[in-house]
């Protein structure tokens, strides 16, 4: 049984803003690709609609979706946005990873 994704205050304003500014495509798109430094890696897309098997998450006026097949690597993981001195960016807080790089978009299982 998978756990449930979440998002982070600062994750939801920062793509309830980005949102806004292209309406087009509202809603934030998180899959996760083989690939990376270490073996896996999370992608970030904005797009017009979910797909009918897409887990919706709504938080604060934002909206993300996410795959089935990316939900199984993503179990129990929240989504952050972090603005500091190394640069802004979303950050995932994966319990099922065993090791990310130094660019947080990376990731092993």
């Amino acid at each position: 049984m998978t756990q449930a994704v979440s998002l982070t205050d600062s994750a939801a304003r920062r793509i309830a803003e980005i949102a806004a500014s292209d309406p087009a495509t509202p809603l934030l798109r998180v899959t996760v690709e083989g690939g990376g430094c270490s073996g896996f890696q999370y992608k970030f897309n904005l797009v017009a609609a979910a797909e009918s098997e897409d887990i919706v998450l709504e938080k604060s006026g934002a909206t993300v979706i996410i795959d089935p097949v990316s939900l199984q690597y993503m179990d129990g993981a929240q989504i952050d946005f972090v603005d500091d001195l190394m640069g802004a960016a979303f950050k995932i807080n994966n319990p099922v990873a065993t090791a990310s790089c130094g660019c947080g978009t990376s990731f092993t299982i």
